[in-house]
């Protein structure tokens, strides 16, 4: 995917890892990428290794370079784009970790040979309005070991792996490796969801869990909410409802003024995400920003594409319906209090939050 250039990702590898995860979309939503197929076509395309440093066994993609793979990938199949960041969010977090760590796992999760997930919505967004942490970390003599619950996981029952972060006694945060075969982990039934149920997203407990590996130093705080990957995948979701749009237009030439417009806003953000990603501290106003402008774009879009198809659109398992679905989940995941606030007022037609 990235052995011409690691700043772009190679057109044709893309428009035919594109076509791969379409193919396999509907298997995809019913039973997750792990089984339908999916993720290990991630490797095959080579994309996988780009997410993770030459000097760690992978190919070293840049940022702008990776975000736009991950709206390519998230307009084919949004549940593979969603696995595709917890899988990439856990490399970066083992990335952080002394090279022992990194030499013992990163080859092989870049070439697709061992999988992983996270779970750090407990440190983010998930239940922090709780007085006690969900999930703690304590010492007994030289061991840790991990008690709680990690509210959501994405793919717990389909990785090898969960990378999560517990409150140690001093209140500061601290990253494991668990294997999920570890005694005293309970993995949950996956939930069923409003849409993307094929991500396998579950709860995790821990019931005095001892972690394969801890990770330190950790250089950055890979704890945040609200980064460039999901404004990425909004972006790619809100191409797929364009793409709808153009097909329907194709014999409805009134509303080639609608795709047009749409595509002109998405083309914007994209370009905006590729300026924040170039930038070694984006700024957290903008990021917001961008975030709850491709919130609002990925839910008008899909609802636009919803409006055109008709009555077509609206039977279970058409592109369209499951457009409208999947845009939902912008408006829950990995989403800062400020953006919520915004798109509610936004929804409301009041003024944006001071």
């Amino acid at each position: 995917m990235f052995t011409n250039d690691p700043a772009c990702p190679d057109d044709d590898a893309l428009a035919a890892l594109r076509a791969d995860l379409a193919s396999l979309a509907t298997a995809t939503e019913r039973d997750g990428p792990w089984r339908s197929g999916a993720f290990a076509r991630l490797a095959e395309h080579g994309l996988l290794a780009g997410f993770i440093a030459t000097e760690d066994g992978g190919s070293g993609a840049t940022e702008a370079a990776l975000l736009e793979t991950l709206s390519g990938v998230a307009s084919a199949c949004l549940t593979t784009a969603l696995v595709l960041t917890q899988w990439a969010s856990a490399c970066r977090i083992i990335a952080t970790g002394p090279a022992d760590l990194r030499a013992l796992l990163l080859p092989s999760l870049a070439r697709g040979e061992e999988t992983a997930t996270v779970g750090i919505a407990q440190l983010t967004t998930s239940r922090r309005h709780v007085g006690t942490p969900a999930l703690r970390a304590s010492r007994r003599g030289s061991s840790w070991w991990l008690d709680g619950t990690c509210p959501w996981v994405t793919g717990a029952d389909s990785s090898e792996s969960i990378v999560t972060g517990a409150i140690g006694a001093d209140g500061t945060p601290v990253f494991f490796v668990i294997p999920t075969s570890a005694t005293g982990l309970t993995i949950g039934s996956p939930m069923p969801m409003l849409a993307l149920s094929g991500s396998r997203t579950s709860s995790v407990t821990f019931d005095g869990v001892a972690p394969r590996a801890e990770i330190v130093p950790a250089t950055v705080s890979p704890a945040r909410a609200g980064g460039l990957a999901t404004s990425a995948l909004a972006i790619g979701a809100t191409r797929a409802s364009i793409g709808l749009l153009d097909h329907e237009a194709a014999a409805r030439p009134t509303l080639e003024p609608v795709a047009t417009s749409f595509r002109l806003e998405a083309d914007d953000l994209a370009s905006r995400l590729g300026g924040l990603a170039t930038t070694e501290s984006p700024d957290p106003a903008a990021r917001d920003a961008l975030r709850t402008a491709a919130n609002s774009l990925v839910v008008r879009a899909a609802q636009a594409a919803l409006t055109a198809t008709k009555g077509a659109g609206f039977i279970a398992g058409h592109p369209a319906e499951r457009g409208v679905r999947e845009s939902l989940l912008f408006l829950v995941w990995s989403c800062p209090q400020q953006v919520a606030s915004a798109m509610i007022c936004e929804l409301a037609h009041l003024g944006q939050p001071a």
